[in-house]
């Protein structure tokens, strides 16, 4: 193996970020869920193993060109439990909300 490809892959996995992991839906109450995407107004969650999603808690955190819908999540208590609204791209000509 070469040098730099020593190199990278002590930078790629060596990184603090690389090990850190995203709060799972599936470990908290439902209430717990719909709390943390309130508080931190945008976030990114597993709802999986595999899986994960970015919700916010409100229309502010999308681009100017991006609509906002109603999320749910699998929780500990709820299967498909309310936690706040995911961004979505809008076609020009359709309504943000």
């Amino acid at each position: 193996m070469s040098r730099l490809a020593v190199i990278l892959l002590a930078i790629l996995f060596g990184t603090p970020a690389w090990s850190q992991t995203r709060p799972n839906t599936t470990a908290m109450s439902c209430a717990q869920a719909a709390g943390l995407v309130r508080s931190q107004g945008a976030i990114v969650l597993n709802t999986g193993p595999y899986t994960y999603d970015r919700f916010v808690s409100g229309g502010g955190f999308c681009a100017v060109t991006e609509g906002y819908e109603t999320a749910w999540a699998p929780t500990a208590d709820n299967p498909q439990c309310f936690v706040g609204y995911r961004c979505r791209s809008v076609a020009p000509g359709q309504s943000n909300r």
